[in-house]
């Protein structure tokens, strides 16, 4: 039977029309340009990691396998370019922390990436990412880890010690532990930051997930950043948290590529800890998201971007654990918050872990993922802001450069309640008058309509669903063209 529909226009409509004088302030002018460490690109990163699928059971053959999968699939093609191994790369003999050489860096596990002549695994696995023309990421946290104290390691190319740079205070690393915060009152903890940076930029690294932060780890930030800077390579620095605010915003604006701040969205099988990894998510997961593209909208922009955790689209519904409709709408607000789109899902069935293997990339779910309407709103590095939140009915809207609005319709029910009509206008999102009104394309079926200058954009939502819309002014008759007004979120 036919979900019932409930007509939302009224309220939403009464919404938009109640808000304007106190909320929908126009910040005009493009997003600055920052000046992000390592010279990196302005615009979010797109690629894929191993946690959500490999999660322990990553090794090189099975990123090899993943990487030469995004070339294959034409992923790479529409600007999936980074291949990042996120934790368990390295020797982890028990609670004492991570193995580490003689300046107290993190050791290979060599079982899971072997060397080749004097190339360490990870190196090995770098030069084949770089082979395919993609870059290459991977996984730290702060501090030092317990056994560089134990030992008292040197800091290379100076005369300190682990133990003068060492606190006594744990530092998160999640699947190992092991770890103590570094005392940057002493010189010698930036030369190690340092020292563990130049390591990574010789090993090929272009981008470098430092997880464990929380509101106290400003001066990792910091120095992670400085060595980054330091080593002469254009390295990402992604920040993801052991638990942060909006309190640290301006450092984390000031001194990273992208930061994390909301726990995992991956089920993590059974129980958190688990090696099972299927379903990969599910809406509820990840639907607090809505919340946060909101409050961090912002400080997101051209080199510095709002990470919301990982894309799980990609091998159907059974594996990603989301409905079509649930996929479209985490693929939306990732765009419209111009987000990092990191891939978590199996790219190939011919890697397996352990649930086995996955079927890879379903034809449904990659056209969703190459979809060039939908990446261009993220890739244009502006964060919409949310102009309406009325129930279940959620509207994001941000104005481009030039001069078209992206707007998302969000139904944000279960999939046991009826559709909702969701309403909004070009002036609520922010668009400037244009008397002729307005050209209006939905980004995932590709249909096209107009709206009048006083006209509404309105559609019939799915449970857990999106509409997403670019609206264009339409051309003076007199100029053959409109003015180009400057980029502005909305709020």
């Amino acid at each position: 039977m036919a979900k019932a529909k409930r007509d939302l226009t009224s309220g939403v409509l009464a919404a938009l029309i109640a808000f304007p004088i106190v909320a929908f302030c126009l910040v005009t002018g493009a997003p600055a340009a920052r000046a992000e460490p390592g010279g990196v690109d302005q615009t979010p990163v797109m690629g894929w990691s191993t946690w959500s699928f490999l999660r322990y059971g990553v090794n090189a053959t099975n990123v090899e396998a993943e990487a030469h999968a995004l070339v294959t699939s034409g992923l790479a093609r529409v600007g999936y370019e980074y291949v990042n191994i996120d934790d368990n790369w390295y020797q982890c003999p028990g609670s004492q922390g991570p193995d580490v050489d003689q300046y107290g860096r993190w050791v290979v596990n060599s079982d899971e990436f072997p060397s080749a002549g004097a190339e360490n695994g990870i190196q090995v696995v770098a030069a084949y990412v770089h082979s395919l023309g993609l870059k290459f990421g991977i996984y730290e946290t702060a501090g030092i880890s317990e056994q560089a104290v134990s030992e008292n390691t040197s800091v290379l190319g100076t005369s300190y010690t682990a133990d003068d740079i060492a606190t006594s205070t744990s530092q998160a690393n999640y699947n190992c532990g092991g770890m103590v915060e570094l005392n940057y009152n002493s010189p010698g903890a930036q030369a190690y930051v340092n020292s563990t940076v130049d390591e990574l930029a010789s090993w090929g690294v272009d981008y470098i997930k430092l997880d464990g932060i929380t509101d106290s780890n400003v001066r990792d930030i910091e120095a992670w950043s400085a060595a980054i800077k330091q080593s002469g390579r254009p390295i990402v620095l992604n920040t993801t948290q052991g638990g942060f605010g909006l309190s640290i915003a301006p450092d984390l604006d000031q001194y990273a590529n992208q930061w994390e701040f909301a726990p995992d969205i991956e089920v993590n099988g059974p129980g958190y800890g688990s090696s099972h990894v299927f379903p990969l998510t599910s809406y509820a997961h990840w639907s607090d998201r809505f919340d946060d593209v909101a409050a961090w909208q912002p400080y997101g922009g051209p080199g510095g971007f709002n990470d919301y955790d990982s894309i799980e689209v990609g091998d159907g519904p059974a594996n990603s654990g989301m409905s079509l409709a649930a996929e479209k709408s985490q693929l939306s607000l990732w765009a419209l918050g111009s987000a990092p789109l990191i891939l978590g899902s199996d790219l190939t069935a011919a890697v397996t872990n352990a649930d086995g293997s996955s079927s890879g990339l379903s034809r449904t779910d990659l056209k969703l993922l190459k979809n060039k309407k939908v990446i261009g709103v993220d890739q244009d590095s502006i964060d919409a802001s949310r102009i309406s939140d009325n129930g279940t009915a959620q509207v994001f809207a941000k104005v481009e450069l030039g001069g078209d609005g992206i707007v998302g319709l969000f139904d944000t029910d279960t999939n046991s309640a009826p559709d909702d009509v969701i309403s909004t206008t070009p002036a609520a999102m922010g668009m400037p008058a244009d008397s002729r009104g307005y050209k209006v394309q939905e980004l995932w079926s590709g249909k096209r309509s107009r709206v009048s200058a006083n006209g509404t954009i309105s559609a019939s939502v799915s449970s857990e669903g999106v509409a997403l819309y670019r609206v264009t002014p339409l051309p003076s008759r007199r100029s053959g063209g409109h003015a180009r007004p400057k980029a502005h979120a909305v709020h």
